[in-house]
């Protein structure tokens, strides 16, 4: 067997000792800045990292009173449950089709309003803009909820005007064919504007001389925006799709329980409202973790693979 020579040894030591003094020098320069990190840290590790021990109860028939290392092991019994259900087919469809609605219609959304806003020259009214289309992002979902209702329900403004112009109503809130529409449309008025905030950063990085040499060429507006503005945040919308596709599972549960009634039922049952009825209601704590574990594998896949994607079209993508 060879052996390394006593000067590669010293380079060797000598670089990890480099390393390590380039890091206190680091930390001592920088201390403040890994000061503001521990929180963060902190938050990962309590909230996103211990709980990672409970997926374990996914492959056990778990019990409250005898904790999950004395509960009984069985192995991929609940997800063979799951998936010889009757209806576990609906469940899926029914996610898919409302998460891809929501990527298809909510995604470009607060680009469209960015590129827009970016084309405002006054910054005061810049400004305020800015600001009134942030606030619906504070509203609660049952406050938004609510206001639906007022509008759309039998009373309201909308369902009346609509009455009279079509010489028919509408069930807004009752029709399953309207039910997707309404869950998208109220997650676009109340998101668009804060997702706007990545966009705008993205585009305050766009070299204004290229525009001003754009203009000299005889450039319009919109061959500006083509040409110029797009491919400039080009990468950060790559990255931000690619994020997306990591929660094409997560319809959540909270806004689809609060718009759900007896009649659009057919389409408001998702993962995650399957998850909060069987585990949180019902207390099928393993059943529903395998499902919300199969999930986030899916997630994992579609992230990995929107990535590939995005390093196929030449783009950084996540990693």
């Amino acid at each position: 067997m060879s052996q390394k020579s006593p000067s590669k040894q010293i380079a060797i030591h000598g670089s990890g000792a480099s390393y390590w003094k380039r890091l206190g020098n680091d930390l001592i320069q920088n201390k403040w800045l890994y000061i503001l990190m521990i929180p963060g840290i902190i938050y990962f590790i309590v909230f996103k990292y211990l709980p990672m021990w409970g997926i374990i109860i996914a492959f056990e028939k778990y019990s409250p009173f005898t904790g999950p290392i004395n509960s009984e092991w069985v192995g991929l019994y609940w997800f063979e449950r799951f998936f010889s259900t009757k209806k576990w087919l609906d469940y899926l469809s029914n996610t898919l089709i409302l998460s891809f609605m929501s990527i298809i219609l909510t995604f470009p959304a607060p680009i469209i309003l960015a590129l827009m806003l970016n084309e405002i020259r006054s910054i005061h009214y810049k400004k305020i803009t800015q600001t009134l289309l942030y606030v619906p992002h504070f509203i609660s979902i049952v406050i938004v909820v609510s206001i639906t209702y007022v509008i759309f329900g039998a009373d309201g403004i909308i369902y009346k005007l609509t009455t009279q112009l079509l010489g028919r109503s509408i069930d807004y809130l009752g029709d399953p064919k309207v039910f997707r529409w309404m869950i998208v449309g109220q997650s676009i008025w109340k998101e668009t504007g804060w997702g706007t905030i990545i966009f705008l950063a993205a585009l305050t990085n766009v070299d204004t001389q290229l525009y001003e040499a754009a203009m000299i060429d005889g450039a319009n507006r919109a061959q500006r925006l083509w040409h110029i503005t797009l491919p400039a945040i080009r990468s950060t919308i790559v990255l931000m799709l690619v994020l997306r596709m990591g929660s094409v599972l997560d319809t959540g549960y909270e806004h689809l329980i609060l718009m759900s009634n007896s009649l659009n039922r057919s389409v408001s049952q998702t993962l995650d409202v399957f998850v909060y009825q069987n585990g949180i209601k019902g207390g099928q704590y393993s059943y529903t973790t395998a499902v919300g574990l199969m999930k986030s594998l899916v997630s994992l896949v579609m992230v990995v693979s929107a990535n590939k994607v995005a390093h196929a079209l030449g783009e950084e993508g996540l990693y």
